[in-house]
């Protein structure tokens, strides 16, 4: 069963990659795919990606690259004291996933943007990342009218 959830986390893998890497989004999903066959283990719990995953993640991470400029002017206004280089790399990928969702993907409800961002920030951020996650995407929803 393909999910939406485990989609933003291969794309939030990419867009760490990339990031810390300098490389693009593209070359880091696509060591993350080859990856994934080499590694599946079904006694691990690990899978191949489904193609709603694949499809959805390449979405999320074309989106932001082509509009990280962008994601970044709207996440720093949206921040207080925080420049967008100087959060950590999982937070701000995080947050342009979100920023993206909330800005270029009306079908997806802003509540579930905000939420499924908050839930990666648990999983893979710091204690204080959920609250920083939270504060900034709520900003930015209710700039873009969203809430």
């Amino acid at each position: 069963m393909a999910s939406r959830r485990r989609a933003r986390e291969f794309a939030l893998q990419a867009l760490y990659q990339s990031d810390v890497g300098n490389d693009s989004v593209q070359k880091a999903l696509q060591g993350l795919w080859a990856g994934l066959v080499e590694e599946t283990d079904e006694e691990l719990g690990k899978r191949q990606a489904e193609s709603d995953e694949i499809e959805f993640a390449t979405t999320l991470c074309s989106g932001i690259e082509s509009d990280r400029d962008a994601l970044d002017q709207r996440i720093e206004a949206s921040s207080t004291n925080w420049r967008v280089p100087r959060m950590s790399v999982i937070d701000r990928n995080i947050l342009r996933m979100g920023a993206f969702e909330l800005s270029a993907m009306p079908g997806v409800p802003a509540n579930v943007s905000i939420n499924e961002a908050i839930e990666l920030a648990k999983k893979f951020g710091t204690k204080d990342s959920k609250g920083f996650v939270n504060g900034i995407l709520d900003r930015i929803a209710r700039d873009l009218g969203r809430v």
